[in-house]
This record gives structure tokens, sequence and C-alpha cells, in this order.
């Protein structure tokens, strides 16, 4: 039983919530900021959401949620919820509350028609493995004097409660597939991931699932002790240990390293130890700690002398996602384009500008005698190494991202100029039609503030592509076409074809003539209806972005990498998402994947007319193509529901 204080507030709050069910549906609104104070008040009791879900069926007849994003339960977001709780005002209390709501969805105590409580289960199963941090808040004092320390408690109770009730078991491999993903992609900014495995961390003590623990074990191990040496030691006697290591076990301790990067996409910082004194040391063991295949060995081997300089530069424990980035860029062999090497022993003296060499240092933590141009020449090695592993971070800048992956896949020596136009110069320039554009002159981009949680290349970049590239959109956005058909052969290079299709048209933001808008990508990409031509540059697209009920988002950049049979001999499209979020749910059963479908690290994939189906505008070569006719008509009347049950809801269709 509770005390007379905690009945009292409880009292309060169903007396609240009685007095809305009793209003008018237009004077609801009136009695809701009461409602959510009185509910906030039940919250900062220990037992406080248990008391709460007592009146969980009640929430939304009553209006609690009325008139916000909340309403609807099945149009809500699991990454979110985190930005929501952390929010000002009077938003955490309603999704703490808009939360114990799914919870009573997921156990069967309140019933919506278009939420199956295995759905609601699944959400919050996906809403935990994303707040484990909350779940298990760190004892430091940093956790402790951030934020509202009332509002970080009531986030504690509610993700206690929901471990409570549903168990951390479910929560534990939601987050290890979560973190699967993620690796899957290879990444260059890691961060994230290291996070969520840090958090994973705290879960192995709480008798989850074998499976899942010994995923959790294996992310652990890679990024801090792959091997029992490196697990004793500190940087320091790590370092002295390896020089009293005979060959054999030096070579053995190599290969252990190599296979946990290989296996996992993460680097520890003792690797970086290790790599330098080999570099030193044992020359003839770095193809063994950096696991390269016959044409990185070969690669290794023609250019030593710069591979050795770039480890001297860039690898280090702060930087040491840069090991497996030169493992890559070895792979690649980008290192034989003769633009390359000069390129990087450019940046290695580089005089940088003052704001660029603060920018990059406030990059890392801490100070380790990492100079800004360590940074500079790290981050373009992973760029060069993982072109797909470039990510727009937080930021609206898909473009640019798609951008910097291109370069780096097509045009190394031109994304070298670049570099040191943007860090050196401070400025980058584009000719469009015969007027040069200057970055320097312009005074904004499509963002305003960017978020620096970013690759170096794209810290250093971004600010100036993203004005080059909102500068394009301006000189042409009175055309009467899609300002895609101009800007993206202008602003990537001329390997994008200048044939352009785009769903909707500008003039009047209807949907026109989508059978001919689906026709034409089937004749012009599909290997069945384009005369077999393959793609030879990543083709820059732009889809709809859906939620899992299939409603709009927005309108998002991304890439065809390649078109190709998966393993199933269906045809799919892999593509390049830069937001390196590529396993979502769009709605409809459409989910892409990133790994079991032949998919190439960074890559995502879909069936051919399930990408289709969210596709809005592309470029092809009009000399490619096949006949749009010869397409079945019943695959272009199925693409095409599909499309308006779904994004095409929100627009008007005009029949032709």
């Amino acid at each position: 039983m509770g005390t007379k204080a905690e009945k009292s507030k409880e009292k309060q709050f169903e007396e609240a919530l009685e007095m809305m069910e009793a209003a008018f549906p237009y004077a609801k609104e009136m009695y809701q900021a009461d409602a959510l104070q009185a509910a906030a008040r039940v919250m900062d009791e220990e037992d406080g959401m248990q008391t709460l879900y007592k009146y969980a069926d009640r929430f939304e007849e009553a209006g609690l949620f009325l008139n916000g994003p909340w309403a609807e339960p099945s149009k809500l977001l699991p990454h979110l919820v985190q930005g929501s709780l952390r929010a000002g005002g009077m938003t955490p209390i309603v999704e703490i509350l808009s939360d114990v709501r799914m919870l009573a969805l997921a156990k069967g105590d309140h019933k919506r028609e278009e939420m199956s409580a295995e759905e609601a289960k699944r959400f919050l199963h996906e809403v935990m493995a994303l707040n484990i941090d909350t779940l298990f808040p760190e004892e430091t004092e940093a956790a402790r004097i951030e934020g509202n320390e009332k509002e970080k408690k009531r986030a504690e109770r509610l993700f206690q409660f929901l471990a409570n009730e549903l168990s951390l078991e479910a929560a534990s491999g939601a987050l290890v597939r979560e973190i699967d993903d993620l690796v899957a992609q290879r990444p260059i900014m890691v961060n994230r991931t290291v996070k969520m495995i840090e958090d994973a961390k705290q879960l192995l003590d709480s008798g989850i699932d074998s499976k899942e623990k010994k995923a959790i074990e294996l992310y652990a191990r890679a990024i801090s002790h792959p091997t029992e040496l490196s697990r004793d030691h500190g940087f320091k006697e790590y370092k002295e240990t390896l020089r009293k290591l005979g060959n054999k076990d030096l070579k053995q301790e190599a290969e252990m390293f190599a296979k946990s990067m290989r296996d996992t996409g993460l680097v520890s910082g003792h690797h970086t130890i290790l790599i330098r004194y080999l570099n030193r040391k044992k020359p003839e063991v770095l193809p063994t700690a950096l696991g390269l295949n016959a044409k990185g060995k070969a690669n290794l081997e023609e250019h030593f002398s710069i591979v050795n300089k770039l480890i001297n530069v860039a690898i280090h424990p702060a930087l040491k996602q840069t090991v497996y980035g030169l493992a890559c860029m070895l792979e690649r062999g980008v290192l034989s384009s003769a633009p390359v090497i000069p390129g990087l022993n450019r940046l290695i003296e580089l005089d940088l500008q003052p704001d660029v060499r603060k920018v990059l240092l406030s990059s890392i933590n801490g100070n380790e005698g990492i100079t800004a141009n360590d940074i500079l020449v790290a981050g373009t090695i992973c760029v060069l190494g993982q072109p797909l592993g470039v990510g727009q971070g937080m930021n609206p800048t898909c473009q640019t991202a798609r951008g910097i992956s291109l370069w780096s896949l097509h045009a190394p020596g031109y994304l070298l100029e670049l570099i040191p136009r943007a860090a050196r110069d401070g400025d980058v320039d584009v000719m469009f039609e015969g007027q040069m554009i200057h970055s320097k002159e312009l005074r904004k981009g499509l963002v305003e503030d960017l978020h620096e949680e970013l690759d170096p290349v794209s810290l250093v970049l971004v600010p100036h592509l993203d004005k080059i590239y909102g500068e394009l959109v301006r000189l042409v956005k009175f055309r009467g076409e899609d300002v895609h058909k101009w800007v993206n052969p202008a602003f990537y290079g001329d390997w994008v074809s200048n044939g352009f299709s785009s769903a909707i048209d500008p003039m009047t933001g209807s949907v026109a003539d989508y059978t001919g808008f689906v026709r034409l990508f089937y004749s012009t990409h599909h290997p069945d209806y384009n005369e077999g031509y393959e793609l030879i540059y990543p083709n820059p697209v732009g889809i709809f972005i859906t939620t899992p009920t299939g409603d709009l988002l927005g309108l998002h950049a991304v890439s065809i990498q390649r078109i190709a049979k998966d393993k199933n001999g269906e045809y799919r499209v892999y593509f390049y998402n830069p937001n390196n979020d590529g396993a979502q749910d769009w709605g409809q059963g459409i989910e892409p994947t990133v790994s079991g479908n032949k998919e190439i690290p960074g890559e995502s994939s879909l069936p051919f007319h399930e990408f289709t189906a969210r596709l809005y505008a592309f470029h092809y070569n009009p000399y490619e193509q096949g006949d749009a006719f010869a397409v079945d008509d019943e695959t272009v009347r199925d693409i095409e529901q599909v499309a308006k049950e779904s994004w095409g809801k929100t627009y008007t269709w005009v029949e032709i």
C-alpha cells in the first residue's frame, strides 16, 4: 500500500483525467496542461510508472495526446523517443505517458485496431535498445550534473519499469541487431556504434540470452582488447611487451588483431600500437596485422615508403579507425592512381586555416600530441578506403555526403584537390554554365548550423559544398523543371547522365504520368529491359522516405551503385544511403537490408520493384535505353498501387 501523500498525487491525477473525459471535444485542450502536470507529479514517485499504468487505457479517450504527434501510436518512431525525453516543457511528460500507453498495448490491457500487441512490443524493444544508457545510467559526476535531474530520473524510472515488464532479453536482442546492422555498413564514424557497445556491456550480468551475450562480448573485445596480451596491459606496457615477443608470437598477435578488425570493422587502440611498432621494427608483418588480401599486399609492397609515412602521421590510439581505413585503401589500390600520393603528401604539411585547425582538433577526445594535419590525413585515408562509409551525420546534407563518396570512388584526384582548397584557401569553386561559383563568396547554404559529429574530410568540405549546392539550386529553381536535372551534373561531374526524369511535376506539385516514369526507369536500369547495359558510375537519385506505416517523411538523396541478382536470383537495387542507417522500415513490407543479400559493406538493397515504388527522380542515358512498352503491365500497376497507398497519399495524381 502507498502512503497518504502518494495516494493524494494519484487522486489528483485521476480527478484531472476525469475532468478531461467529461469535457466536450473542443474544450479538452483547456484541461490538458493540468492533467499533464498532475501526471508529472505521479512520475516523481518511486512507483509512479506503475500508478500511471493503471489508467493507460484511458489516456487517449481523455485527450492527453490530442492535437500532438503522439495521437496515433502506429505512426511513432522508436529513434525519436530519446530526443522527446530530453526536450523541454511538457514534451518529456507526454512522451512518458505515450510509452506507458504503448506498454498497455503490448500487454493487451489497451487495444487499438491499427496496432497489434506484437507491434507495440517490437516498438518498445527497439526503444529500450536505443536507450540502454538511460536504463543503466553511468554513476559518474558528469552524469549526475548533466541536464535536468528530475527529468533524467523520470526517464530512468520509465525504462526500469519497461525492463521489469518486458524483460531485458528482448532489449538485448534488439540492441545486438542494431549493432550488427551498423557494423555491417562499415561507417567511418563509429561513435554511435561504440557507445551502444559500451552500454551493452552493462547487460552482460543480467541473465540475457547466451547468443546475445556472446555477440556483445565479441564487440566489446573488438573496441578494447582483442587479444589476451592487450587485455593485461596499457598502451605503454603493451609497447614494451611487443619488443619481447618472438616472430611466431608477434605474427599470432597480428593475426588476432586483424581477424577482430575484419570481423567487426572496429579497431582497438592497442592495434595502433602494434601497427606503429611493426612499421618501425617488423614491416614484413604489417600485411598480417592489416589482414590484407593479395591486392592489398601488392599495393603495400609497391608503395611502402608512403605507407610508412602515413602510419607515422595518421595511426594513433585517438585515430584508431584509420587502421581499418588504411587496410581498405590498400585493397582498393588507390595509391596507384597518379594524383593520390602527391595529394596525400600535400596534406601532411598543408598550412591549415585557423578555423579548420580548431574544428579538426575538437573532433578528437583529449590531446595526445596529434596535430590537425594528422587528423585530416587520417580522415582522408578513411574516405579513400571506405567510400561507402561516408555519412551525413545529423545534418540534412545527403547531397554533399553523396558527392564525397562518389569522388572517392571514381575521382580520388579531384577529391584531393578539393580538400586543400577548403582547408588551406577557405574556398571551393565550381564552374556552372560559364559562371565560376566560389563558396567563400556565398553567405549560406542549405544548412544553418552544421552538426560537427562528422569524419574529418566532411568537417572540412561540407560547409563549402553545401553552399555551392544551395547556390546551384537557387540559380535554376525557376526553370520549370526539377532542379536536380541541372544541379547534379554540375555538382558531381560529367559522369552523371544528362537524361532525367521525375515523378513530380515541379510546376503543379502533382504526380504526372507515373506509369511512364516507372516504365522509363525499368527500360533504362533493369537488365531484362535495358538491352543489358550496366551502370558504370553511381547514379544520384531521389527517393521518398516513409515511416513504418508508409506515410511520407520527406525526400532523400541516395546513389544507385549497381543492379544485380541476389542469392535467390531476384534483381535488386544496391544503393548507397548517406545516413549510415540503411536497415530501415519504410512500410508496406519494404525494408532495405544491409547484409544477407550480397551487399557490399556500405550498401543497402531492395528488390527492384520495391525500390522503384519509393523512387521519385533519376538520371539515365537516353542512348542506353530499351523498350519501355515491353515492361510488364501488371508490374507497373502493382508499383503504382504501392506508391499511391504510401507517399502518394500526400500528392494529387494526374492521369495522362
